[in-house]
């Protein structure tokens, strides 16, 4: 092969990739190689361009034994770090004197390595929640079988605070349950034609122990006659049920949480007819450093306040995943002091 033929053939190749002969050199280099490792590589010496030592034990091994070798090369773009995984080949024939080059391919695996580090967090998270209330239970269970046992008044304080755990373990394994079918539906379209006016009144009722338990009033307002749109009752139902709770929780110091449901034609964000939902309550606010994390699986901008009042940190983010599976948006918007709003756009 000429080296014409194998500047050619390199070049073809659909992600970094580039050629060290026994000489040790890089003879050839794709342009993706030259964003990935720099311009003018090609000639130099490849551990005074490749640098990491696995990756240069890697093409010192293929060139020696003429086998395949696989390693990684590690990387930043300038907004986050990455991983190549680095197939090393031998192609006989190939540069100087013919005596036989390395073909290395770096293929970009970041979004596996996220992907498996997510999974990480996720069971760590997991693992957390439960072990909490878990911890109590034993703890209350051991002294209700030894000091407490025959004191009436600890053991109902201890049983109620055993139910107290208990059903917050239920809340977090029937949000992580609820989160799963979501996700596997996400791509599914909903079709159920529903009425967003009467589905919200229904909902307004059916939290309105809660408000008026925390001193909050709930008003609506909405576009006169019916306001239909596509969608799954049932995960709609659970949106703006888990964001109105949501504004009595932590809103509630404001004294009213207020839904307001719109319709327009040519809807700016959704770029056609949409349906906007807002949640708007009074209370403390969100600082802005939280906002862009909300949706995240058990971010909580108030740890301490959301597992007092029986938060798993996984609402917004069920919330977020309903939303996308209609199409539709969600945003939002907080000041300090001064309240927050949340506002979910639907397909009209």
């Amino acid at each position: 092969m000429s080296n014409d033929q194998l500047t050619e053939f390199v070049a073809a190749v659909p992600m970094p990739a580039l050629v060290v002969d026994q000489t040790e050199r890089i003879i050839a280099a794709n342009t993706d190689a030259k964003t990935l490792l720099g311009a003018g590589i090609e000639g130099r010496h490849f551990a005074t361009i490749l640098r990491q030592p696995q990756v240069i034990e890697a093409m010192e091994q293929s060139l020696r034994t003429k086998g395949p070798v696989k390693t990684r090369h590690l990387a930043n773009d300038g907004a986050q770090d990455t991983t190549f995984e680095v197939q090393c080949r031998y192609m006989n024939g190939v540069g100087a004197v013919s005596g036989g080059a390395v073909l290395a391919i770096f293929q970009d695996v970041t979004h596996l390595e996220q992907a498996g580090q997510m999974r990480r967090d996720f069971v760590a998270n997991v693992s957390h929640e439960l072990r909490t209330p878990l911890t109590a239970l034993m703890g209350f269970i051991e002294t209700l079988r030894g000091p407490a046992r025959d004191d009436a008044v600890a053991r109902e304080r201890f049983l109620k605070i055993m139910a107290e755990e208990a059903n917050r373990m239920n809340r977090l394994v029937g949000d992580l349950l609820s989160l799963n079918r979501v996700e596997s539906e996400e791509r599914i379209r909903p079709t159920e034609q529903l009425e967003l006016t009467g589905m919200m009144q229904s909902i307004l009722n059916s939290v309105r122990p809660l408000s008026e338990d925390a001193g909050v009033e709930l008003t609506l307002s909405a576009d006169q006659g019916p306001v239909t749109l596509t969608g799954d009752s049932d995960q709609l139902r659970q949106v703006f049920t888990n964001l109105i709770e949501n504004g009595i929780k932590y809103g509630g110091s404001g004294g009213v949480v207020e839904v307001r449901i719109t319709s327009s034609e040519r809807d700016t964000a959704m770029r056609g007819p949409a349906v906007r939902v807002q949640v708007i309550d009074k209370g403390p606010g969100i600082d802005a450093t939280h906002l862009p994390r909300l949706t995240e699986r058990f971010y909580r901008a108030d740890s301490h306040r959301s597992r007092e009042l029986g938060g798993t940190g996984l609402g917004l983010a069920i919330v977020k995943h309903i939303v996308n599976r209609h199409r539709g948006r969600l945003r939002v918007e907080s000041d300090l002091g001064k309240g927050s709003v949340f506002t979910v756009i639907l397909p009209g």
